[in-house]
């Protein structure tokens, strides 16, 4: 169907305000996963994206990005890959290809370019929800608009000289948006170290600020390693099982690349070609930048999870009777001569800095007593304790793979058949999994 007109979905300014049963927002790979079911259920909605449907893949990625997780893993409701590659990793263009076509399928009740700018509960049940282009009312709501919201950028950055170009990891293109000299990658979890390997590949001088983000290899011993731990029950595991229970939520993701066919990410072999490590970047004195001495113990705690998940394949490859090439256990490569711990701008030549550091949850729109101290929503598989309230798309939902393309229509079917008992007023929807007892992490270092 085509875009929906805002007047018509959300009425006129003199006029009552329109109601509609379900208002999902955010229009993105989780809004238009829920959409899917609520329309195989004959459940009438409507998607409210503030920009355009889909639009932080082609708008928030650097051009040489690509997957970091296998083709075959990108299952979107009624819409697995079907390229002839479902063990390689989808590049930008393809991905854009990818979802296009999954939008095509699903035709959502859509209305692009209105931001959702408060969701209240009413006294007589259902929610008020305040838009950039009028009011309407609903009575379930589903928040679809991930968790990645606000790019954090230090307050030390403001300090800097202004000739230094300064970009968040959202806003990196490619080398040549830089002006010559080297640039300063601060972080180094999967957006960090890939775009220090992108800046590094085209000849740049490289800084990067190592933090503790683990590291796991792409291939190992005769396969991809996301395909082994598939077969370990990893990715079906539901958060209350995780030993961490959902603590993981916090947790960095171990950094590994898709690109040109897959291939680990060595930090070590990057110091060995050139590239300078640091330690966290701490503070700024007006002429240096500080680090804290802990390269080497970063280095050497994202060497041992990377052979800690090698040994947990080991063993089920063992425990399973299987086949496959020998076992191996990373050697380093290089190793820091010493701790760099000050950088002097004067000596360092230094153009850029891209800040990789993460992004903050932004959930002041949503006025529901459903929020923990640090604004991350409570809930329980995406239910949350404000009856006909709904989170979708965030990371470790219920399993890795909810804020993936591998894992989000498991959670956006969920989610529908929770609303449609809700509207249809049959009995509440259990959730699966809670109290049941812990498995041992296949990801955890023996």
């Amino acid at each position: 169907m085509p875009n929906l007109d805002p007047a018509q979905a959300l009425g006129a300014a003199d006029a009552p305000p329109p109601h509609h049963p379900v208002l999902v927002v955010g229009g993105g790979q989780a809004g238009l996963s829920v959409s899917h079911y609520l329309q195989q259920r004959g459940l009438v909605h409507l998607v409210l994206e503030k920009q355009q449907a889909l639009h932080a893949w082609a708008d928030a990625r650097w051009d040489a990005f690509s997957l970091v997780t296998p083709n075959w893993q990108c299952k979107l409701p009624g819409h697995d890959y079907d390229g002839p590659e479902p063990h390689g990793f989808m590049t930008k263009p393809q991905i854009l290809d990818y979802l296009a076509a999954f939008r095509a399928k699903v035709d959502p009740p859509l209305v692009e370019g209105v931001a959702v700018q408060r969701v209240s509960p009413r006294p007589e049940g259902g929610f008020r929800v305040q838009t950039s282009a009028g009011t309407c009312t609903a009575d379930e709501v589903v928040v679809a608009s991930g968790g990645y919201h606000r790019p954090i950028v230090p307050r030390l950055a403001e300090r800097l000289p202004p000739g230094i170009v300064q970009v968040h990891s959202e806003q990196y293109r490619n080398p040549a948006q830089f002006p010559p000299g080297a640039v300063l990658v601060v972080g180094s979890g999967q957006s960090g170290s890939q775009i220090a390997e992108d800046l590094h590949l085209a000849g740049r001088q490289v800084l990067l600020a190592v933090g503790d983000a683990p590291r796991c290899a792409r291939f190992y011993r005769g396969r991809d390693v996301v395909d082994w731990l598939a077969d370990m029950g990893y990715y079906d595991m539901p958060v209350e099982q995780h030993p961490l229970r959902e603590g993981v939520r916090d947790n960095t993701n171990h950094y590994v690349t898709g690109r040109d066919g897959g291939r680990d990410i060595d930090l070590r072999q990057f110091a060995a070609e050139g590239m300078q490590l640091y330690g966290l970047l701490r503070g700024f004195d007006g002429e240096r930048l500080l680090f804290e001495p802990g390269l080497a113990a970063a280095l050497d705690q994202a060497d041992r999870v990377y052979n800690g998940i090698n040994a947990a394949i080991d063993k089920h490859i063992a425990a399973q009777g299987l086949a496959a090439p020998p076992a191996s256990v990373y050697t380093p490569v290089w190793a820091p001569p010493a701790e760099r711990t000050a950088l002097p701008l004067a000596e360092a030549g230094l153009a850029a800095i891209v800040w990789c550091i993460g992004f903050e949850p932004d959930f002041a729109w949503v006025d529901a007593p459903v929020f923990n101290g640090r604004g991350h929503p409570v809930h329980q598989r995406g239910i949350s304790p404000q009856p006909g309230l709904y989170f979708l798309g965030l990371p470790w939902l219920h399993t890795w793979g909810s804020g993936r393309f591998s894992g989000v229509a498991r959670d956006a079917l969920y989610l529908a058949e929770a609303i449609e008992r809700r509207l249809r007023g049959g009995p509440a929807l259990q959730v699966a999994g809670v109290g049941s007892p812990a498995k041992r992490d296949p990801l955890e270092v023996s």
